[in-house]
């Protein structure tokens, strides 16, 4: 059969512009595709949620791929062994150390994006948020504002859009820049113990991993922080390449998610 380059064209532009339109009232917004993000949508789109995805790079999977140093392996810690067992993930124990287990690296990150497109979570590339919606007498974060990723990269002078969310989750790791929004350019506190985004503290693998699912929750009405947001928001310590914790974080903030959305 001879190929239209017409059609084709058509094809992704319908197909595409389909599914955005479903997305653009969701019930959870999550910004960044990292492990944390990606393991929360899978969860939450398991127990009957609309999901979205917005990543502001071309791939998914954060900080995995790189594994520590760019040895392409990462380590998951006993609690967290669940996780992949549940998703279907291979894993090997370390053989030196008793709680350790190793993982792929590209695997984990392709496999986490399957999972959760699988699922029905709607995951978009190349989106970057740079702002919250907001609603109401409490100004509650009730969406997100994108704008594409090479328009930011380029600093052209193009309005961005909007999406609607019933609650947004911070995903964007490190710099929790969702939060940062809500704190710079509301002035609001934060339910954080100075009020503010307090920042990361320095690597301590134990603490960081532990501290990790217990700093997950809501941080603002609306805005939910999870993986190394949560860090960052709460003043924990960093952990590097190991993921357990950011695997906990998601699938906490999924359950707490969910809970809410019953309600």
């Amino acid at each position: 059969m001879p190929l239209d380059e017409l059609v084709i064209t058509r094809a992704i532009m319908e197909s595409y512009m389909d599914k955005f339109l479903a997305s653009l009232d969701s019930d959870v917004a999550i910004v960044g595709a990292g492990p944390a993000g990606l393991v929360c949508a899978y969860y939450l789109a398991r127990g009957g949620a609309r999901v979205a995805i917005y990543e502001r790079k071309l791939s998914v999977g954060g900080g995995i791929w790189g594994g520590g140093a760019m040895f392409n392996q990462v380590v998951i810690q006993e609690e967290a062994k669940g996780i992949l067992d549940d998703l279907g993930i291979n894993y090997m124990p370390y053989e030196r150390e008793g709680g350790y287990y190793l993982v792929d690296a590209v695997e984990l990150s392709c496999a986490l994006g399957l999972k959760a497109v699988r699922a029905g979570v709607k995951i978009f590339n190349l989106f970057t948020v740079v702002d919250v919606k907001v609603s109401g007498q409490e100004e509650r974060v009730s969406g997100l504002v994108l704008s594409w990723t090479p328009v930011e990269l380029a600093s052209l002078h193009v309005d961005p859009i909007t999406v609607g969310a019933k609650y947004v989750v911070d995903g964007t790791g490190h710099d929790a820049e969702v939060a940062r929004v809500i704190q710079e350019k509301l002035g609001k506190e934060l339910n954080t113990p100075t009020g503010k985004v307090v920042g990361e503290k320095p690597m301590w693998a134990e603490f960081g991993e532990k501290s990790v699912p217990e700093c997950t929750g809501e941080v603002y009405p609306g805005l939910f922080v999870i993986g190394m947001a949560a860090t960052a928001c709460y003043g924990t310590h960093r952990m590097g390449p190991v993921f357990g914790g950011m695997l906990l974080s998601g699938e906490k903030a999924a359950k707490m998610l969910l809970e809410r959305l019953k309600g």
